[in-house]
């Protein structure tokens, strides 16, 4: 492991632990529990918060379900609520660093990829402004002379947001913005693991001038708070993203009430890189994509599909960048990738290049837990594994760790049917300089979001979400926010002298 870029500890001051309260109809409310959060690369002890329950649950929704039918904010006008997101906006820039810092302690991320996500979120605030003022139905005048139809876009209520510990700020995000714009209100749960970055979204929220009510949120554990938050009759919609079992059990708890849901879950996201591609450019992003945020991410490049004819070449060419990419403190500033998230999930992680290595496929490089000077926490090493088969749990399921996992194809309809293989959907990319092959590729592959020629490219105005067990729904764009409204169609006559029905 002595040929990895390893980087020890930095030398940065700690901030004291921060102390996360419940949001609930306007005031900040504690619970007689609390839970605890420590760093996942320091050991140190990061934030102390309020533990909901059933009771702080149900008084969230109730102010949820009051702020939506009697204060007024869905008949709001888009300039108002534009604004308010504006202002939001404006706080998260004025606060980038605490909210970074806290990220980085409470995830185990590098610190220079919190900067750029927490930039990031505030560009959503932003962008689901622009489209709060641009919210609109449709209008039928070719119904008759005496008929107009006109179809409306309609809040659809009160949403529950449960969002994961791998982005917390970022994908917290990709919801709430887009639920205010169309004029929603939200009961919101983050992570247990990260909770704190919410809480400091929820302070610029009042301080923007959030009506109360509007946005409430609740800091605990699944069972009981999102359990509740997703079988509850006042929730109009639950907003979901995390793994494909939690989102199924949602699902069973939703049911009861026909809820509408929109999940964004688990990827297991194919490369296919054809031997004609620009190797070298290939193998760059396959790097990134795959020790991006730890590999703890539903977008990560998991599994790559090579052609047999450059599948060493480009192999080699993945374990050298792979040995140059810093490991280390997430609090350094040079660090790329940083802690994993839990013993637990660490534990899982070298669980599956176990089980891969017993089946037959080689560790062409990593395999092991790092130990760094000076962190007591949990690192994964660089790790890519060859001469793996469709039929091993490393090729099939979400590894969500720093692992890369190398398949061969001899043909295009092999590669289709490898990439297609997965019960995932949520992307998957194509490498060749033919662009034939890659929008042929594109029309065929099972993803909700596809790239040509890169890798993890996102833009706000590009709509995010996955097929097949993946999820349902989307996130960002325009579409991001009409799933947060209901069709209305209104239906008028417009001259008088309806024809009677009953005659005589």
């Amino acid at each position: 492991m002595n040929d990895l870029t390893l980087i020890d500890s930095a030398s940065v001051a700690m901030p004291e632990p921060f102390v996360g309260r419940h949001l609930i109809d306007g005031a900040w409310t504690d619970s007689a529990e609390t839970f605890q959060r420590h760093s996942p690369a320091h050991g140190t002890l990061v934030s102390t918060s309020a533990k909901g329950g059933v009771t702080e649950t149900e008084a969230a929704i109730a102010a949820a379900r009051r702020a939506f039918d009697t204060s007024g904010w869905a008949e709001t006008s888009g300039k108002y609520r534009a604004t308010l997101l504006l202002k939001v906006a404006d706080l998260i820039d004025a606060r980038r660093e605490e909210i970074a810092v806290m990220e980085v302690l409470e995830s185990g991320k590098p610190i220079s990829q919190s900067r750029a996500e927490i930039e990031g979120a505030a560009d959503l605030w932003r962008y689901a402004a622009s489209l709060a003022r641009t919210i609109h139905g449709d209008s039928h005048n070719s119904l008759g002379p005496d008929m107009l139809g006109v179809v409306l876009r309609d809040p659809i209520g009160v949403v529950s947001m449960i969002t994961p510990w791998n982005f917390p700020f970022l994908i917290v995000s990709q919801k709430l913005p887009f639920a205010l714009a169309a004029g929603c209100t939200a009961v919101v749960k983050p992570s247990e693991m990260t909770p704190s970055t919410t809480v400091m979204l929820g302070e610029m929220l009042i301080e923007a001038g959030l009506p109360k009510g509007v946005v409430n949120i609740v800091l605990g554990f699944g069972d009981p708070v999102g359990a509740l938050m997703s079988a509850h009759d006042s929730v109009d919609m639950v907003s979901f993203t995390g793994s494909t079992g939690v989102g199924k059990r949602i699902a069973a708890a939703a049911s009861g009430t026909l809820k509408k849901l929109s999940f964004e879950l688990g990827g297991k996201n194919p490369q296919v890189i054809f031997p004609d591609a620009d190797l070298d450019a290939a193998a760059d992003a396959i790097t990134f994509g795959i020790y991006f945020n730890a590999g703890e991410c539903c977008n990560s490049g998991s599994r790559i599909i090579v052609h047999e004819d450059v599948a060493e070449a480009l192999t080699n060419k993945i374990v050298a960048l792979s040995r140059k990419v810093p490991f280390g403190d997430p609090l350094h500033p040079d660090t790329q990738v940083g802690a994993i998230i839990s013993p637990e999930h660490q534990a899982k992680i070298a669980g599956y290049v176990r089980d891969a290595q017993s089946g037959g496929a080689k560790v062409a490089l990593g395999g092991q837990a790092l130990t760094l000077d000076g962190l007591p926490g949990q690192f994964y090493g660089p790790t890519v594994v060859t001469g793996v088969t469709p039929d091993m749990p490393i090729a099939r399921d979400e590894v969500f760790g720093p692992v890369l996992a190398v398949l061969t194809f001899r043909d295009f309809d092999e590669a289709i049917q490898l990439a297609n293989g997965a019960t995932y959907g949520l992307s998957a990319g194509v490498w060749s300089t033919n662009m034939h092959t890659c929008l042929q590729f594109a029309r065929k592959v099972q993803a909700g979001t596809v790239w040509t020629n890169t890798w993890m490219d996102g833009f706000p105005e590009m709509p995010f979400g996955g097929v097949k067990q993946s999820g349902q729904g989307r996130e960002l764009g325009r579409y991001g926010l009409e799933e947060f409204t209901e069709l209305k169609t209104l239906t008028m006559r417009v001259t008088p002298g309806r024809d009677n029905w009953v005659k005589g």
